[in-house]
């Protein structure tokens, strides 16, 4: 139910009712559930470079203990939906039949290097960015007196 969803939800995280769709900060995320947005705050944070990463802690501390969705790459009960698509999909696709849906501060450059300068990994859907490069595009330099 969705009171047992919240009540297992609350052990983790600081659940508020907000009026934000969206995150401000890292560290938060939004959840809408029942046409009703929560402001998520977790209530403990890995001293962990990835562990830290605002997806790692949604896997980690809702999605695999409550949810049972171990593996977000594979598992068919979750689907992934771009940023750049807004907090208006999140809503339609809770609305249209899913049941909850999170939406998260974007990853920094910095999360990224400091990840990659530790030679480790970024979690699933962690480095979505916006516009996307070019495929294809190489750009040399030259010198055209030469």
């Amino acid at each position: 139910s969705k009171a047992e969803f919240l009540t297992a939800v609350g052990a983790a995280f600081d659940v508020e009712p907000t009026e934000a769709t969206m995150p401000s900060v890292r560290g938060q995320m939004t959840m809408y559930l029942d046409g009703e947005w929560h402001l998520l705050t977790p209530k403990s944070v890995p001293d962990d470079v990835v562990g830290r990463l605002d997806a790692s802690v949604l896997q980690n501390q809702l999605l695999s203990p409550i949810l049972g969705i171990d593996n977000p790459r594979t598992n068919k009960r979750i689907r992934f939906v771009g940023g750049i698509r807004g907090p208006e999909a999140l809503v339609k696709a809770v609305d249209e039949g899913s049941a909850v849906a999170f939406h998260m501060f974007p990853t920094g450059m910095d999360q990224l290097l400091d990840v990659a300068d530790a030679n480790r990994l970024m979690p699933p859907k962690s480095t979505w960015f916006e516009p996307k490069l070019r495929g294809g595009v190489i750009v040399h330099a030259f010198d055209a007196t030469e």
